[in-house]
């Protein structure tokens, strides 16, 4: 994709007709810069958002999406550029009723208080009043008078806990629109949508567009943006890439977009691991609230990834065959033996071994020392009775910091002492320590430099050469290039399956739902 300047031409599906070129932008952030620490969250961020319109704002996770929308909505200051709203310089951030009256976010998770009814939700701390009390009767009229100016069909006494989704999300908007913003951010809006939800919402968001309202619609589902927005930017790794009418813009140069230049290059090649290996890990049927139907094999010494979008059900599969949930049907047999479910020690007892999602929250104890963490999951190979060798600890600790590369000053140094990557690989350590027979691999090498990747993904190459069947959830599509394969789930269905040599946008596109068929 060229980089070209911002283009703003003919809608899709027929809808509102596009605004002539000259009118002021209603948003226009220019040359955003955002650092969290060392950590660059936007280095250059932009966005033109013309009055009436909706826009879609797409790109791959860690892309800047979320950054960008905090500092649209006023919760994060920028550390250079500018943002102006219908030509004038944003509020100052602490300013909270400036921000309403230009902005509002609608996000997957409610900012409504659930035990209170939709009126309240309406009008919460800016009751009317009457003699000091707040009026019951004039706060239900206002609320039904509001609802009625968006056509909002919600009872202003109901629960809004009691709502649907979508119902929720219109009150959300009914808010917003109630404190004089008309540009509202939808971010995943559709994420917990049935398909004749999502009609509705459409319906109601060109219905609001005609009312003068204009949309930021954030989504993974691609085919979303065609549907219902006029214009589309795409983020990539910080950075603007481009921003084209979505009529003039194919699903693939779309797709190419928010790969970016690597979608050239081919998948290193693999061995291939031949049927005749035997299966290690077998599933049939898994189902719970997060996936429906999973049918998957590892065989011995393959890899297989697990890639979708968040929300896909990618990392809660991961996590049951790990034993960390219990699903609500199906089955998984390690070598033939049922796999045990809810029971961390019982999987790692049947030969299972974890990197989980978070190091912090899940994988380390960062009271104790690398070595205690790094044998963990060992202890009983090293004592009896309950008793501990602290020799053969010390030893057992050692290989395992040697075999990783661990930046160390030794076994009894402080996990918590430790950089990032170095913690990661301790994860590594603990899971490989105990020889597992299926490897389940989450994230691996989130949040570390590129040094200490190649070094993780090394020691998943040599797990697979030992014969190790793995299993590995990633949104690094360096990690899913070291798959033999990598299957792709959808709403919790896997929708597709890539075998090794597959390029980024094939792949990209099965992630985000585009169906090139």
């Amino acid at each position: 994709m060229s980089h070209g300047p911002i283009n703003h031409g003919p809608q899709s599906h027929g809808s509102m007709s596009t605004p002539p070129v000259d009118v002021t932008p209603l948003v226009e952030a220019t040359d955003i810069v955002k650092r969290y620490g060392p950590t660059v969250a936007l280095a250059d961020g932009r966005l033109t958002v013309l009055p009436g319109e909706s826009h879609a704002l797409v790109g791959r996770n860690g892309a800047g999406k979320s950054t960008l929308v905090a500092i649209l909505t006023g919760l994060q200051a920028p550390d250079a550029g500018t943002v102006r709203f219908d030509g004038e310089s944003a509020p100052p951030l602490a300013d909270r009723d400036a921000w309403r009256r230009k902005v509002a976010c609608v996000y997957q998770k409610p900012t409504v208080v659930p035990e209170l009814t939709v009126a309240e939700n309406l009008f919460l701390n800016r009751q009317p009043r009457a003699r000091g009390l707040i009026s019951w009767r004039r706060l239900r009229t206002e609320a039904a008078d509001l609802l009625a100016t968006w056509d909002v069909h919600v009872d202003p006494e109901a629960r809004t806990a009691e709502l649907k989704v979508e119902d929720r999300q219109m009150v959300e908007i009914a808010r917003a629109l109630s404190f004089g913003a008309r540009f509202i951010v939808l971010d995943e809006p559709t994420a917990q949508l049935d398909n004749r939800e999502i009609e509705r919402l459409f319906s109601r968001m060109r219905a609001l567009q005609d009312s003068g309202v204009t949309f930021l619609f954030i989504s993974h589902h691609l085919q979303e943006v065609y549907e219902v927005c006029q214009t589309v930017t795409v983020l990539r790794d910080a950075r603007w890439i481009t921003t084209a009418p979505v009529a003039e813009l194919p699903r693939s140069a779309l797709v190419e977009a928010m790969a970016g230049e690597s979608i050239t290059e081919h998948a290193r090649s693999r061995g291939t691991v031949t049927g005749a290996a035997p299966v290690v890990l077998d599933v049939r049927g898994l189902t719970s609230t997060a996936y429906d139907g999973i049918d998957l094999t590892v065989r011995r010494g393959e890899v297989v990834g697990l890639a979708g979008i968040s929300g896909s059900g990618k990392i809660e599969l991961a996590e049951t065959l790990a034993g960390l949930h219990t699903p609500a049907g199906g089955s998984a047999l390690l070598e033939g033996e049922p796999l045990p479910f809810g029971d961390v020690r019982a999987a790692l007892d049947a030969g299972v071994g974890c990197v989980p999602r978070d190091r912090h929250e899940q994988g380390l104890v960062p009271g104790m020392t690398v070595g205690d963490n790094t044998t963990l999951s060992v202890l009983d190979r090293l004592g009896r009775f309950g008793f501990v060798g602290t020799d053969r600890r010390s030893g057992f600790a050692t290989e395992l910091i040697d075999r990783l590369d661990i930046r160390t000053e030794g076994p009894g140094q402080p996990v918590s002492d430790l950089s990032g990557g170095n913690a990661q690989k301790v994860v590594m350590a603990r899971a490989l320590a105990s020889d597992p027979r299926l490897l389940v691999l989450i994230n691996p090498t989130a949040g570390v430099d590129v040094k200490s990747k190649e070094s993780l993904l090394a020691r998943m190459d040599s797990a697979r050469e030992d014969g190790t069947a793995v299993l590995v959830v990633s949104d690094e599509l360096d990690d899913l290039r070291r798959c033999d394969r990598v299957l792709v789930l959808f709403h919790g269905r896997i929708v597709a399956e890539h075998p090794a040599g597959w390029r980024d946008h094939e792949l990209i596109a099965s992630i985000e739902g585009v169906d090139h068929g």
